[in-house]
């Protein structure tokens, strides 16, 4: 089994059964789990911040959803994550790619400054953050979840590009 299909299992295990995204090329080899399982509901969006809405929307609905997106994109989410999900204390699960991460020497310049900046603001948003072990992927996501229904707000998973290869 890959490490994506295990990840993916893992979240359908700890049910999760609704996905939008605007997902990066470094999720390439876990979105078609997410596009071909007829059990999962994937939406597509335009815009990061439309992730979260739609993802706000199947909560409200009673479905468990991820959200899938690059970490520039999370920065594109931060007034609707403030102002929506924290005060109405709506969990989402978040899959971002942490591009640009400290050490990161393969990555171009541009994405440096949005990967030492991704924890940080997460951190003065008061939304915890798990950054995806290596060795096994999918031990991040009962983690998240947990840590996601107790504080009632969203969780993001950082996912360094190399790891879904």
């Amino acid at each position: 089994m890959t490490k994506s299909q295990q990840f993916y299992l893992t979240l359908k295990k700890f049910g999760i059964n609704f996905a939008s995204g605007v997902p990066c090329a470094a999720q390439k080899n876990i979105l078609p789990f997410f596009f071909n399982d007829p059990e999962m509901i994937y939406i597509g969006a335009t815009r990061e911040e439309e992730t979260v809405g739609i993802a706000t929307g199947a909560f409200l609905a009673g479905k468990k959803p991820i959200v899938l997106m690059q970490n520039s994109g999370l920065a594109n989410c931060i007034n609707a994550l403030a102002s929506l999900c924290i005060p109405y204390k709506i969990p989402i699960l978040i899959l971002a790619t942490w591009r640009g991460y400290p050490k990161d020497k393969n990555e171009p310049h541009y994405h440096h400054v949005m990967g030492r900046a991704t924890i940080k603001l997460m951190n003065d948003l008061g939304i915890p953050v798990k950054i995806i072990p290596e060795k096994a992927p999918h031990t991040v996501i009962p983690l998240s979840i947990k840590e996601m229904q107790k504080q009632k707000r969203p969780v993001v998973m950082l996912l360094k590009r190399h790891i879904f290869k």
